[in-house]
């Protein structure tokens, strides 16, 4: 049943604006919409959403991520961006989605929001 429907993630925020302005700034995105109290991101093969929340994430596991050709390369644009990582550079993660290569090269970093987002690149 769930096979055909498309992966559309949501991500809390408790200011919108700042929020808007760090996606913008930062990773370049543009909203495709907005609704009071949201904002509808579209990507290449989905779509993600900021929603106003009194709660903040946990920040204890990646929450959303970005799957990219060139990591070294999309990190390098982003840290120009002024985007800061959690890890000292890219880790190795042997054997994470086996079903896309022997493994993955993955780092991660926050949103102004405190949600922690990943980049990864299948080998």
């Amino acid at each position: 049943m769930l096979s055909q429907a498309r992966i559309a993630a949501r991500l809390p925020c408790q200011d919108l604006e700042r929020a808007r302005q760090w996606y913008e700034q930062k990773l370049g995105l543009h909203a495709a919409e907005e609704r009071d109290g949201g904002l509808l991101y579209r990507l290449a093969n989905g779509e993600f959403g900021l929603f106003t929340s009194s709660g903040a994430p946990s920040g204890t596991h990646t929450q959303m991520g970005f799957e990219v050709d060139d990591i070294d390369a999309v990190a390098a644009e982003l840290r120009r961006r002024g985007v800061v990582f959690e890890a000292d550079g890219i880790v190795e993660i042997d054997g994470n989605y086996p079903s896309k290569g022997r493994g993955e090269r993955a780092t991660w970093f926050r949103d102004s929001e405190g949600n922690l987002l990943g980049l990864g690149q299948p080998v």
